[in-house]
């Protein structure tokens, strides 16, 4: 696989022969090298297993792209890639599938041009985790799981419900998961920056879900690392330990809570209905409930939220854009007020030169700069790395949420006295469109129920949904913890740092069976 030298001369090289040929006007060549490797978790008490299987690795590496061409109707826009060749062939291929593909495009206006801004992020890649071996990778896995197997033999609970060593096996202990390494090469050149510059980063996740069997009872644990010395057993040993916390979970009625979100079930929310509706893109398409909102409140004075691309330790964070562009912050909502979008080169420049600007953001162009800054324009390819044979889109980084006069989670829940607590959603989508607000999702695990300022009981998993609207809840963040934690939900690139929020008034619909109201 190549390394960052041959990406810088790749691009280089392809830069100079893709300006060289007729008709092309402007120029932007990206390659790059992905590689992520895989531990899978599969321990069942049960059944005969070995623990850690299926280690695995997948990697990719290539070249793209992106070219104006000159033309009768004006200029052409044109993207072409081509995997596992970066020679000067694997170059004119890529053109030639630009040059077909070409069309026009009334809202491009160039690609990326450098600013006042310079790059904060050098040198913050983990070598461990870049020359990681075989037996380390296995290593992980077996430390994670581990820390599982610890909680499981640990729990007096359990030892009480089985009696003995065979009826603890009896119990269907289960930890399933993975530990998956990512690592990303990338160089960028184009017309207005000829010279290469590339970014190499890594990254560490791991997810468990545990289970006692017998109990109907499951949970889950996660953690994230910029170092392979970060790596600890916590995530196994969470997920086992929610799953033994599950058992005997009750079930509630129909109704409006006081629920206090747990930290996977805000960075979902985030992830999938409030990062999204602060795209600029999404204000371009009218399609966002911030509709004409910039500088004006969107939520609770308590509650603030910004991405943050470019601070070390940070999962997400990476030295430069797949644009060639440094990385930054970008305040998105301060003390409840919306003060900030996040934008590719492209998609800024569009809603900047858009007629409709006011009516779309709420102020004129002059005004929008400051909220259009491009920080956020990714390649990400959805399975980790960034991706080469995709043209950048808007993608956040490392969503960041804060609250004012933040507590411990024990003084949180004192303070709502009878409520829920939601530690794990799924399925979170909007329905009536992202612009409505309203939106479900699914209560899946690691759920209590509060009563007089403690967690009373269990909820019992998949028997409620959550039906509500974002932004009403926005407005109702009654409380935040202290305590921030890195979490990164399934199929998402972004990293959201999120302490737990407690909100009033939400909506909750029980799905099936007995259901008890709580007073």
């Amino acid at each position: 696989m190549p390394g960052s030298a041959q990406l810088a001369r790749a691009v280089r090289d392809a830069l100079a022969f893709v300006q060289a040929q007729a008709g092309v006007t402007e120029t932007e060549v990206f390659a790059a090298d992905n590689r992520t490797l895989l531990a899978r978790l599969n321990y069942t008490s049960h059944i005969p297993c070995n623990g850690v299987e299926e280690p695995k690795s997948r990697e990719s590496h290539g070249i793209g792209i992106q070219v104006t061409f000159d033309s009768p109707e004006g200029t052409l826009l044109g993207f072409g890639s081509e995997p596992s060749d970066l020679s000067q062939a694997g170059v004119a291929r890529a053109l030639a599938k630009a040059r077909r593909g070409a069309v026009r495009d009334p809202e491009f206006r160039s690609f990326a041009r450098p600013g006042a801004a310079r790059r904060e992020l050098v040198d913050y890649h983990d070598p461990a985790l870049l020359d990681i071996s075989d037996a380390q990778l296995v290593g992980a896995g077996w430390k994670v799981l581990q820390g599982g197997l610890s909680a499981f033999l640990a729990s007096s609970r359990l030892a009480e419900l089985a009696g003995s060593e065979a009826g603890l096996r009896a119990l269907g202990l289960i930890l399933g998961g993975d530990v998956t390494i990512v690592q990303e090469s990338i160089a960028i050149a184009s017309t207005s920056m000829p010279e290469p510059q590339t970014d190499i980063s890594t990254l560490l996740t791991s997810f468990v879900t545990g289970m006692v069997e017998a109990q109907d009872a499951k949970g889950s644990g996660w953690s994230t690392a910029t170092r392979l010395a970060h790596l600890t057993e916590e995530s196994g040993a969470d997920a086992a330990q929610r799953a033994i916390d599950a058992i005997g979970g009750a079930r509630v009625a129909s109704g409006d809570y006081t629920v206090v979100f747990g930290r996977q079930p805000v960075a979902d929310l985030m992830n999938n209905l409030v990062v999204p509706s602060c795209h600029a893109g999404a204000f371009y398409s009218s399609s966002t409930p911030f509709l004409g909102k910039l500088g004006k409140p969107v939520a609770s004075p308590r509650l603030s939220v910004y991405d943050q691309g470019a601070l070390p330790g940070l999962l997400g964070s990476k030295g430069i854009t797949c644009e060639g562009l440094p990385t930054g912050r970008t305040d998105l909502i301060k003390d409840g007020v919306l003060t900030g979008t996040l934008t590719s080169w492209y998609d800024g420049q569009r809603l900047l030169n858009d007629p409709a600007i006011k009516e779309k953001l709420g102020v004129e162009a002059a005004a929008a700069a400051q909220a259009l800054v491009a920080r956020n324009g990714f390649r990400f390819s959805g399975t980790g790395g960034r991706a080469f044979d995709t043209q950048p889109e808007t993608a956040a980084s490392n969503i960041v949420v804060e609250g004012a006069e933040p507590v411990s989670i024990d003084e949180l829940i004192r303070a709502v006295r009878h409520g829920l607590y939601i530690g794990r959603i799924w399925y979170t989508y909007p329905i009536n469109g992202l612009r409505a607000g309203d939106f479900t999702c699914t209560v899946v695990g690691d759920s209590f129920i509060i009563r007089d300022g403690r967690l009373a009981a269990p909820l019992k998993a998949n028997t409620v949904r959550i039906s509500d609207n974002i932004t009403r809840l926005l407005a109702s963040v009654a409380g935040v913890t202290k305590d921030v934690r890195g979490t990164v939900v399934w199929g998402a690139d972004e990293v959201v740092y999120t302490p737990e929020i407690a909100v009033t008034g939400v909506h909750v619909d029980a799905i099936a069976g007995f259901m008890e109201a709580l007073p």
